[in-house]
């Protein structure tokens, strides 16, 4: 598995993202595509089974897949996978699958990314059931001051969409977490995230040195390296 470097900017969550020299990311693969990792500098891969994807027909196939798959020492960690009340399969297709992910994750000791649209109560509820030992992070994550709290009570750590990051209204938000549960994305979208990491430094009002030094620090503490 590629570790970045410290100084690196790190895109914790992208699709098709551009690794280059000084910035590292995390690209996530999806089940469906059946697509594996590869090394390549300045990268590390996710796989799962996103809920927009998955429907009555695939449950099995997409599974087996990342069942056979997750030892692969390319993939950091198991996601994105989730719960959407907006798009996707039923909600109890949506927990079953999910469930399995997660289950998969905790036995390699490897952190799940989520996606989660309007279902926070069933996915706290997972949460509850399934009580994982490894770490689960939330991808673009938009939500209210209180919501957030909740969650980095339950041990979460938080990703923040990119669009809602330099957004003036997160300025709150960005500023009063504590930096050790944070991280930023890209999520594949058309924007650099050195932007953010700017946008971000100022809400926290520190160097952007020192949040690249925070979120290094937060990286190697998910990612146990």
């Amino acid at each position: 598995m590629n570790f970045p470097e410290p100084g690196d900017y790190i895109d914790i969550h992208t699709h098709g993202g551009k690794a280059e020299k000084g910035l590292f990311c995390v690209e996530n693969l999806m089940a469906h595509e059946n697509l594996l990792p590869h090394n390549e500098p300045g990268r590390t891969f996710t796989l799962g089974i996103h809920p927009w994807y998955l429907n009555e027909g695939n449950v099995k196939e997409l599974l087996t897949f990342v069942a056979l798959n997750a030892e692969n020492p390319l993939l950091a960690a198991l996601g994105e996978a989730g719960f959407d009340k907006l798009r996707g399969p039923s909600p109890e297709i949506q927990s079953i699958v999910f469930s399995e992910q997660a289950k998969i994750a905790d036995s390699l000791s490897k952190p799940l990314f989520i996606h989660c649209v309007r279902a926070w109560d069933e996915l706290l509820a997972a949460h509850k059931k399934l009580r994982p030992q490894s770490i689960w992070i939330i991808h673009g994550f938009r939500g209210s001051v209180e919501l957030a709290v909740q969650l980095l009570s339950k041990g979460f750590y938080l990703s923040f969409w990119f669009d809602f990051a330099v957004r003036p209204e997160s300025s709150n938000l960005l500023a009063t977490l504590p930096s050790e549960r944070i991280f930023l994305e890209t999520d594949g979208a058309d924007i650099d995230i050195r932007e953010i990491y700017k946008k971000v430094s100022e809400d926290r009002q520190i160097s952007i040195d020192e949040l690249k030094t925070d979120i290094y620090s937060n990286y190697k503490d998910v990612f146990k390296a």
